[in-house]
């Protein structure tokens, strides 16, 4: 899956993946210590996926790490693409708002926020087209949007005397809609986060609890 677009900007989610594959392979001892310490660091220093590729190509991959976690979320997003918008914005003045769960993002959202705040979840979201606009606009107020690992994120929002904090930006997995978030800030805030969903952070710690096991396991 990842060699379908090898120059594309590798994810932190991706590096991870390829990780949780590299550690698999020492504890089966498909690799030894000083192999695998070579390719982790690899993996965490790759800025693409052509560079993330030839660390796993000779190992197996199990359907819950890497190319298979990645293949998921590609057959995914053709199912989240398409139907009508749930809302066309949000506004929250002396208050609050929130769009979670499993709403439908318009080709364009616009947000508001006044003396207020307010949340904008992606993370299970539907989308009506295959690229969408969120407008961030805070003031005097706070906004939080909250991307998945695997989405196509484009932000360049402005803050004037407060902060449009992007730590999102960055390329999707294949099939990935892509999201521009803009807007501005003045005298408040907003951010731009990727952040797993609570299943697949349950998921990736039982994998992790998986291989100290298969780790203690092979030293016995």
């Amino acid at each position: 899956m990842m060699s379908e677009l090898p120059e594309m900007r590798a994810s932190d989610a991706e590096r991870e993946r390829v990780a949780e594959v590299l550690r698999e392979a020492v504890a089966e001892g498909r690799l030894d210590m000083e192999e695998f310490e070579e390719r982790l660091d690899a993996a965490y220093r790759a800025r693409t996926r052509a560079e993330l590729e030839p660390l796993v190509r000779d190992l197996p991959v199990s359907s819950g790490t890497a190319a298979g976690t990645a293949g998921r979320a590609a057959e995914g997003w053709a199912g989240r693409v398409g139907g009508p918008a749930t809302s066309k914005g949000a506004v929250g003045v002396m208050g609050g708002f929130q769009r979670r769960g499993g709403w439908t993002v318009p080709r364009v959202f616009t947000a508001f926020a006044f003396w207020g705040g307010g949340e904008i979840d992606l993370r299970e979201a539907r989308f009506e087209d295959r690229e969408v606009v969120i407008r961030c606009i805070a003031v005097m107020g706070g906004m939080q949007v909250i991307v998945p690992p695997e989405l196509d994120v484009h932000v360049s929002g402005i803050g004037v005397m407060g902060g449009f904090d992007d730590k999102a930006s960055g390329a999707g997995t294949s099939g990935s809609p892509r999201v521009r978030v803009t807007g501005f800030a003045f005298w408040g805030g907003v951010g731009v986060d990727r952040k797993e969903t609570k299943a697949e952070r349950k998921r990736l710690r039982e994998e992790r609890r998986g291989e100290g096991r298969g780790d203690r396991e092979s030293l016995e």
